[in-house]
Order: C-alpha cells, then structure tokens, then sequence
C-alpha cells in the first residue's frame, strides 16, 4: 500500500515559519514527480510547490521567496519550508505524488495520483 503521511503543520503568528515534512511507504519518490499543494474550505486545492521527475523545482508564483521545498531520496522525504507565513497561507496542505504529463501541469493537482491526509497549518 502506498502511504503519504504529513507532519509539521501547526499554529503560527503572522511573521513566524513551519516546516512540513512528507514521509513515504510504498512508493519510492525518485520515480514520481511529487509536491505540496493546499486547500481551504470552499475553494479549489491549489499548487504551491513541486519536485518534477528530473528534479527540477517549480513553486506558485505568488509562494516564490518565502517557501523552499526540498527533496530527499535517501530518506523518501518530501519537505516544504515555510517562510514569512501570512494569515492568507492559513490551509490544510497536502503532499502528492503523480506524474504529470507536462511541465506546465507539475501544479496541477488532477494530475496526482497518491495523496497524504494532510496536515493543517493555521497562522494567526
């Protein structure tokens, strides 16, 4: 079975930063391109930022400068450091791992096909 499991979320002032941890079983994540995404009640799950499959990375543009994700191959670990957290970054965030048929869709949450249960980050 393929297991995503999120961690690191929490409560943080505006200003403040967290750092998400993604662990993986049953799926290794060299093989797939992987990201984080978010969602908030009654809006669509949006991307925020990906490891494509050649490594590259790819962030929401609004996101750039204030969020790093990171990935580990020897641990099968997907991280998202996050920076400089506003009130409007308040969403559960989800890890994902897919593969996307383009470059352009690597945000593309459609194009994921293994999904963690999420883990909410609340800053206020």
């Amino acid at each position: 079975d393929v297991q995503l499991v999120e961690s690191g979320g929490g409560l943080v002032q505006p200003g403040g930063s967290l750092r998400l941890t993604c662990a993986a079983s049953g799926v290794t994540f060299d093989d797939f391109a992987v990201g984080w995404f978010r969602q908030t009640p009654g809006k669509e799950r949006e991307g925020v930022a990906a490891v494509d499959i050649d490594n590259s990375t790819v962030y929401a543009n609004s996101l750039k400068g204030r969020f790093t994700v990171s990935l580990n191959n020897a641990q099968n670990q997907l991280d998202l450091q996050m920076n400089n957290l506003k009130p409007e970054d308040t969403a559960v965030y989800y890890c994902a791992a897919g593969h996307p048929k383009y470059e352009y869709r690597v945000l593309s949450s459609s194009d994921y096909t293994y999904w963690g249960q999420g883990t909410q980050v609340t800053v206020s």
